[in-house]
């Protein structure tokens, strides 16, 4: 009996090619693939930055937001400074106390 399968030939035993003979062979293919990859993260570390940026923004907010309840809170403890200070007989008190918070002598 003889065996169906045709015999093999040197082409049929290649060997398989290796990375840098692939590329080689496929520059076109793997510089397209380097420059997507490249696009891919720079457009990744923008919408980064892009989101970073934003919470920076609602970030100042709070603090400006913070800075004005502050100031509020501090102007409030003046004037009741002030208030109490203009109570005492003599004045001495408040008038150190306008002097310690940069006013003048009304």
């Amino acid at each position: 009996m003889a065996s169906s399968a045709p015999p093999s030939t040197a082409s049929d035993r290649r060997k398989p090619l290796g990375f840098m003979e692939n590329v080689m062979k496929r520059k076109q293919s793997f510089v397209q693939f380097f420059a997507m990859t490249g696009i891919l993260l720079l457009s990744v570390r923008s919408v980064g930055q892009k989101y970073r940026i934003h919470n920076l923004t609602e970030d100042t907010a709070a603090l400006k937001e913070e800075q004005e309840s502050l100031v509020s809170r501090m102007n409030i403890i003046k004037q009741s400074l002030l208030a109490e200070a203009a109570l005492e007989p003599t004045g001495a008190f408040a008038a150190r106390l306008r002097l310690l918070f940069g006013e003048e002598s009304n």
